[in-house]
């Protein structure tokens, strides 16, 4: 069984002796680079909307006190 798998660890090694890694570039075009404002408006607009609901439930249920 240890041979079995000092065996797949040598066949991994071989499989990537000969690799060299790409040097990648950002380009804004194709990696979006407004996404991240996007979210964080949506963001920013989910907080506002949920105060909003929270504001509204207290003014409906007023002083009462809800039991579950």
């Amino acid at each position: 069984m240890i041979k079995k798998l000092k065996d797949k660890a040598k066949d991994t090694k071989d499989l990537f002796k000969d690799y060299v890694p790409e040097v990648l570039e950002y380009d804004p075009d194709i990696d979006g680079s407004e996404e991240h404002l996007i979210r964080d408006r949506l963001l920013e607009e989910k907080e506002k909307l949920k105060d909003t609901i929270g504001k509204l439930k207290d003014k409906i249920r007023g002083t009462g006190k809800v039991r579950r």
